[in-house]
């Protein structure tokens, strides 16, 4: 089974995006180093607690600073964006890494509905719900072409041709794995953002459509997780995010608070507590404890690949969760023998 990272470039407080970026970059080093096999960037509008709201802007720098792991947009909002844009930005990205540039689009707005309509281009109406419309300009560019005749026809001509990205379809709902299923793409499903969803990633795999750059179906569950040395600790450092998602969900956006405040406001609201469990899987714990859970996880939904995002307020706590999920599942032992 394959191990990679989704990166929101969570922003603690007392720090300023800058870092959170900075920080992004350093990861995705380690990540090379210790052997998962993609490192995703996800897409995030107006917030105060996460840095990226551009994946184009931070995937070159960090595959220009690792060598070997793909590097890729978890995912490219594509509602806010040209098709043709997209396939451009690319385009150029995959001709200066070749073989290492994934594509992941998602239908979410990745924001609130104030920042999407800042977002837009043309502001004197909202804009259209034309989603599939909108993929399948952005496949025949990267993938299958245009027939003869269509008036984009030549826009096909990309400025990295012959190198592309590898497409992806992201998503957390049932219409999601429809649409990967009917294009034959990749399906990325975010289990951190709506758990029990294997029965829709089932139903991707037995409406799979086989196209021009994959035969057969692929899925890669996106799981939050935390790792320590111990189960308390880990459920300990994760109080931070978890303040932090209970308080989204109330409407308030913070940056990732420290330990001892978020222990203090549990304390404070323990229905909090509850509340914000019932909503998310959070897979915390001792290199065993979350060895099993991810394990668990990739059975439940018989995925090929398992990609982990976890957010802390200390960078080195979240480096440290990476490298000991790595030791558990034998990431740096499944990348030698695949050197050999």
């Amino acid at each position: 089974m394959r191990v990679s990272v989704l990166d929101q470039s969570p922003i603690p407080a007392g720090s300023a995006g800058a870092d959170a970026l900075r920080n992004s970059i350093d990861l995705a080093r380690m990540a090379d180093d210790l052997g998962y096999h993609r490192y995703w960037v996800a897409e995030h509008h107006g917030t105060p607690m996460l840095a990226c709201a551009s994946p184009e802007a931070l995937i070159g720098p960090t595959a220009a600073a690792t060598s070997r792991i793909r590097v890729g947009s978890g995912g490219v909002m594509l509602p806010h964006y040209s098709p043709l844009k997209v396939a451009e930005t690319f385009s150029m990205l995959s001709a200066i890494f070749p073989e290492r540039i994934d594509l992941g689009v998602g239908r979410a707005p990745g924001t609130d509905p104030l920042t999407m309509f800042a977002l837009q281009r043309d502001r004197r109406q909202t804009v259209a719900d034309d989603f599939p419309q909108q993929l399948s300009e952005l496949l025949a560019y990267i993938r299958d072409g245009l027939p003869a005749g269509h008036p984009f026809e030549r826009l096909t001509q990309l400025p990295g041709l012959p190198h592309l990205p590898e497409p992806w379809l992201l998503g957390s709902s049932p219409q999601s794995g429809i649409w990967a299923a009917e294009f034959g793409l990749p399906y990325a499903f975010a289990d951190f953002i709506s758990p029990a969803g294997a029965g829709i990633v089932q139903r991707y795999r037995d409406a799979f459509q086989p196209s021009r750059t994959r035969a057969s179906p692929y899925v890669v569950v996106a799981a939050w997780a935390l790792c320590a040395e111990t189960d308390d600790e880990a459920r300990r450092l994760a109080s931070s995010a978890r303040m932090a998602f209970t308080l989204m969900h109330q409407g308030q956006l913070i940056p990732i608070p420290p330990v001892d405040t978020a222990l203090r406001f549990f304390e404070e609201r323990e229905s909090a507590t509850a509340s914000i469990t019932r909503r998310r899987r959070w897979i915390l714990g001792s290199r065993d404890t979350v060895r099993r859970e991810l394990e668990a996880l990739a059975e439940e939904y018989q995925a090929d690949e398992v990609m982990i995002v976890t957010i802390t307020h200390d960078h080195a706590a979240r480096r440290q969760s990476y490298e000991l999920i790595a030791e558990a599942l034998g990431v740096s032992q499944s990348l030698r023998a695949a050197l050999r």
